[in-house]
C-alpha cells in the first residue's frame, strides 16, 4: 500500500533529529521554478496570495530569497521531521524506529504545492504554498495546473514497485492535496478512511480531531507495516472503531463517541 498525507504550514527547523539518512526530492526543477516566480513577488502580494499576515508574508519573502539548491543536512531538514501540523502530531514521527521510517520511505509520500510529492526522508527547505493557491507561473493558472500529471505519475511508478496484492492508494490527505491526483490515472484502488466524532447530538467529521486521526492512522500502517487495507478496519487509536455500516469499499468510516 502506498499512503499520502497533506503537508502543514507549522514547521520544526530547530529540533534534534536522531537519523542522518536522507534523500532528494524528485521534483527538485519543478520546486525550483516556483520559487523563481515567487521571489518576483513583494511580501504585499505574497499576503494577496496567501491570505496571510504581514509578519508571516515577510516571512516567507524571506525564505524564498534565501532558498537554494543543492539540499544538504546543513541547509535542509527531512520533510517527515520539518512538517508539524495536526496532522504530525497524530504521526509522531519523532518515535519512529529504524525500521519504521524504512518502511515509511517506501510507503508513505507527502503531497506539496512547492515540491509535488515528498518521501519522507527527502530533504526540503522551509516554504508555505498551499496546493490551492492561485499561482501563475508560465501557461499555468495555478498551482494544479502546474503539476499537471506529475504527482499521478509518481505515484504511479511507486505503486508498481509494490506486489500486485499491495498496490492501493490509501488517501489521509485532504480534498485541496488529493485534487492534485488523476485518481483515474493511479491504476490502482483508492480507499478513504474517514474520522467522525460525537459532536452536538451527532457524528460528523470534526476537522482538528480528523487530521490528527489521519496521522495517527499513518502511523499504525508504519508501524504494523500494513500490506492490506482489509487490516485498516482494526485501527482503534484513541478511541475510535470502525463502522461497517457506514462503510463502502472505497471509504472506511470509523466513529468516536468521546474525545
Amino acid at each position: 500500500m502506498l499512503t499520502v498525507i497533506s503537508p502543514a504550514k507549522s514547521l520544526d527547523f530547530s529540533s534534534e533529529v536522531k537519523t542522518k539518512k536522507h534523500s532528494s526530492p524528485q521534483f527538485i526543477t519543478e520546486a525550483s521554478a516556483l520559487v523563481k516566480n515567487l521571489r518576483q513577488l513583494s511580501p504585499d502580494q505574497l499576503s494577496s496570495l496567501m491570505s496571510i499576515s504581514d509578519k508571516l508574508a515577510q516571512e516567507n519573502f524571506q525564505r524564498f530569497n534565501e532558498w537554494k539548491a543543492p539540499f544538504s543536512l546543513e541547509n535542509s531538514r527531512q520533510a517527515i521531521f520539518a512538517f508539524k501540523g495536526d496532522v504530525y502530531l497524530g504521526l509522531k514521527a519523532e518515535q519512529f524506529s529504524t525500521a519504521d521510517l524504512n518502511f515509511a520511505q517506501k510507503h508513505l509520500r507527502i503531497l506539496s504545492g512547492l515540491y509535488g510529492v515528498l518521501k519522507p526522508l527527502d530533504l526540503m527547505q522551509a516554504y508555505r504554498l498551499e496546493m490551492g493557491r492561485q499561482l501563475s507561473i508560465k501557461k499555468s493558472k495555478n498551482l494544479y495546473e502546474f503539476w499537471g500529471s506529475k504527482i499521478t505519475l509518481s505515484l504511479k511508478a511507486d505503486l508498481k514497485e509494490l506486489p500486485k496484492k499491495s498496490q492501493y492508494l490509501i488517501n489521509l490527505a485532504s480534498n485541496e492535496y488529493f485534487s492534485s491526483i488523476h485518481s483515474e490515472k493511479v491504476e490502482a484502488k483508492i480507499i478513504t478512511p474517514q474520522f467522525k466524532d460525537w459532536s452536538n447530538g451527532k457524528y460528523r467529521i470534526v476537522s482538528f480531531f480528523a487530521k490528527k486521526a489521519r496521522g495517527e492512522m499513518a502511523a499504525y500502517i508504519i508501524k504494523n507495516k500494513i500490506s492490506s487495507p482489509k487490516e485498516l478496519i482494526e485501527f482503534d487509536i484513541n478511541g475510535y472503531r470502525f463502522c461497517n455500516e457506514e462503510s463502502t469499499d472505497k471509504t472506511l468510516v470509523f466513529k468516536r463517541k468521546n474525545t
